[in-house]
């Protein structure tokens, strides 16, 4: 059993714990701005009526005992309050309770608003973030040894999420097949940026190119997530490289940026201490009581990943949805079709 925790992870949860709380105030700050004109009381899709049509237990959320402006602005301030704290490593410095307490409200808030927002919360990056925030409660504190196994499940959601994306081009519009789909991406895709003239006007050769590549990084890669040393290094690198290509030629909110976040889970101490230099102590036992949960919890996703899993390799392939109303093991998929 003590081989679920593992001190040569500690760097690789110091920095996804940052960058997760990170991802959870941009969530947050969004629905601070935008929440009430797209579900508010008068909103374009009011959560109120939502409420009324379905039941908690379909769509469990806070906002059933309340669903006003005020209520949901207070939420959101909550969750930005939270998410600070996540990001400067504050809820480390009173020990496991508090750090837990911390992650699991960004959780439960966040999944509050995912659960009500309808159309406006039904895109990948929102079920990716409580999926990821999910297993985020499980990491632990500064001062105690990092779960492995944590660290592995996380590698299961990217391996998911690429391989997903991956999947759904092969089954999806034949210019993925024939190389062509880049010729019409960058002016198709739902928010050009700045640079998206620049790469859609490159040589068409470059752009069959980048649908090679594309297939090699989603299709390939995600299989080495799950090897130690310098493949998995070199699977989470190729990983995050192409996710900053993403960024820079279009805005698919954060789904790049958490997929970079999860994809340090492919990192190690041994790796990351080439770039930070902290110092840290760690104990040198564990409780029975949190391996029992460690046990309980991957006992639980493993079960819940059977449709996930099946869905991958369907021919009816789903992109982007949930299975259960936690959102706890999702699917994944984007660009199927141009």
């Amino acid at each position: 059993m003590s081989s679920f925790f593992n001190s040569e992870y500690w760097l690789t949860r110091f920095t996804f714990q940052r960058l997760l709380g990170f991802i959870y105030l941009i969530g947050f700050l969004i629905a601070f701005n935008q929440f009430r004109p797209l579900a508010g009381e008068r909103g374009l899709l009011p959560a109120q009526l939502f409420i009324k049509r379905v039941s908690f237990w379909d769509s469990p959320s806070l906002f059933y005992f309340n669903s006003s402006d005020q209520v949901t602005r207070i939420v959101a301030c909550l969750g930005i309050l939270l998410a600070l704290i996540a990001t400067s490593g504050f809820s480390e410095k009173f020990g496991m309770v508090f750090s837990v307490v911390v992650w699991s409200l960004l959780w439960l808030l966040y999944l509050s608003f995912v659960n009500v927002g309808q159309t406006w919360y039904g895109f990948g990056w929102e079920t990716l973030l409580l999926e990821t925030g999910f297993l985020a409660i499980f990491l632990g504190s500064v001062d105690t040894k990092p779960p492995e196994i944590i660290i592995w499940l996380l590698r299961w959601i990217l391996f998911r999420l690429m391989f997903g994306a991956g999947m759904i081009k092969l089954r999806g519009d034949p210019c993925w097949r024939d190389l062509t789909c880049m010729y019409y991406h960058y002016e198709t895709q739902p928010l050009p940026n700045p640079l998206s003239p620049a790469f859609h006007h490159l040589p068409k050769w470059i752009h069959k190119a980048e649908v090679i590549f594309t297939y090699f990084v989603e299709l390939v890669v995600p299989w080495f997530y799950f090897v130690p040393g310098i493949l998995g290094y070199a699977a989470g690198i190729l990983t995050i490289l192409f996710q900053l290509t993403l960024i820079l030629s279009g805005n698919l909110s954060w789904l790049n940026y958490i997929t970079i976040v999860i994809a340090f889970s492919c990192f190690d101490d041994r790796f990351l201490r080439y770039f930070f230099s902290i110092k840290h102590s760690i104990d040198v036992t564990t409780s029975y009581f949190r391996q029992g949960i460690l046990v309980a919890l991957t006992l639980g996703i493993l079960f819940l990943s059977i449709k996930p899993a099946r869905n991958l390799i369907s021919r009816r392939q789903m992109m982007n949805a949930s299975f259960e109303p936690l959102h706890l093991v999702n699917t994944y998929g984007a660009f199927g079709s141009i």
